[in-house]
């Protein structure tokens, strides 16, 4: 072994002088839980159990790509055209659970369905399974608006009676 002129402990003042540096946690890890949030990533994590919060339920936990797990409904294959885009989850031969987003499901493509699709203890309303839709609205609201500023105020107004 070779002698280098720099040490690979970094000096750190106090009682822990002689430990290593703390690992920096990768640039993209925000941006992976962001991301398993947005594609409802958010099941318990090991070593709990793979329960749900809102029902107590237990359902399928599965690791994910972004290193974050999604609790899937056990059991339950759908055909993908019926789940709403954003909700459907694929698994792959290593057992990683993986969202299509929202791309366009082929014909005759199956999918699992997040537990919290099927969580009696959540409404609809909290789940927002349709987002893409809200912001398709959102972005209609906007052009709308922008129409409006566009044309202005009419020079004469109808006639109200």
């Amino acid at each position: 072994m070779g002698h280098t002129p720099h040490p690979s402990i970094v000096p750190l003042p106090g009682p822990d002088a002689h430990r290593h540096a703390p690992a920096v946690p990768p640039p993209w890890e925000k941006a992976d839980r962001a991301q398993a949030a947005l594609d409802g990533a958010t099941g318990p994590e090991p070593p709990g159990p793979p329960r749900c919060p809102h029902c107590g339920l237990t359902g399928e936990r599965r690791p994910t790509y972004t290193g974050q797990h999604v609790l899937l409904e056990p059991r339950l294959i759908v055909p993908s055209h019926l789940v709403p885009g954003g909700h459907r989850w694929h698994v792959d031969r290593t057992g990683v659970a993986w969202n299509s987003g929202l791309n366009e499901p082929r014909t005759g493509e199956t999918c699992r369905i997040p537990h919290q699709l099927a969580c009696p203890g959540l409404t609809l309303d909290e789940l927002k399974p349709w987002r893409w839709l809200t912001s398709v609205r959102d972005h209609n609201a906007a052009l709308a608006r922008q129409r409006a500023d566009a044309e202005g105020f009419p020079e004469t107004w109808p006639d109200a009676g």
